[in-house]
């Protein structure tokens, strides 16, 4: 029975099979081919170890630090999506270069006084870092902006939420998880439109 040739799985010259098998041609190959493959071993190892690190780390996670997590998560959207808007309170432009960032994401209704509303687009927009921190959020000049933004309803709304919510590990990870989809869908849809 006569085999047809092949080329190197290695070294990719041609070569006459001597078995239906046999992929590499020479034994200075087989030993590289060995090498490559025992370093591929390696490599996904390693992934896998890092995955399962990963993993382990999430679950001790406390549910304040999967709020702060959540919470980076929102903001970036917000900003995202109010970065080509002017200030909610003072209709300013946000300026540039400010030390972490041009502008904040500013909750109308603060995350300590209403932490239920924290994750409410609603409650928060892109607002002058001036406003947020020197005017402690301005929050006249702030519902002002909003009930042009979004319209008294919804500003009543936010004002008239009283009820309480207690976060649960499911929820702050899903939050985190749709922010973050959202923020890149923002940019995508950025990117066609450049």
């Amino acid at each position: 029975m006569i085999l047809k040739t092949r080329k190197c799985k290695v070294c990719k010259t041609v070569f006459q099979k001597k078995t239906p098998l046999h992929s590499i041609c020479s034994g200075a190959c087989a030993t590289k081919h060995l090498i490559a493959q025992n370093e591929k071993k390696k490599a996904k190892a390693l992934t896998e170890s890092r995955r399962q690190t990963k993993l382990k780390l999430d679950a001790i996670k406390s549910i304040n630090d999967l709020i702060k997590e959540a919470q980076t998560a929102f903001n970036a959207f917000i900003r995202e999506r109010d970065k080509n808007e002017l200030c909610i309170c003072c209709g300013k432009p946000y300026g540039t270069n400010h030390l972490g960032g041009d502008f904040d994401a500013g909750h109308y209704r603060s995350r300590g006084a209403a932490g239920h509303l924290r994750f409410n687009e609603d409650n928060c927009f892109g607002q002058r870092k001036y406003c947020n921190t020197y005017q402690s959020g301005n929050v006249q000049g702030m519902r002002q902006g909003m009930i042009k933004r979004i319209g008294i309803d919804r500003v009543v709304a936010i004002e008239t939420n009283n009820t309480t919510h207690k976060w649960t590990r499911e929820e702050l990870v899903e939050i985190k998880a749709t922010y973050k989809a959202k923020l890149k869908e923002l940019k995508k849809q950025e990117r066609l439109a450049a």
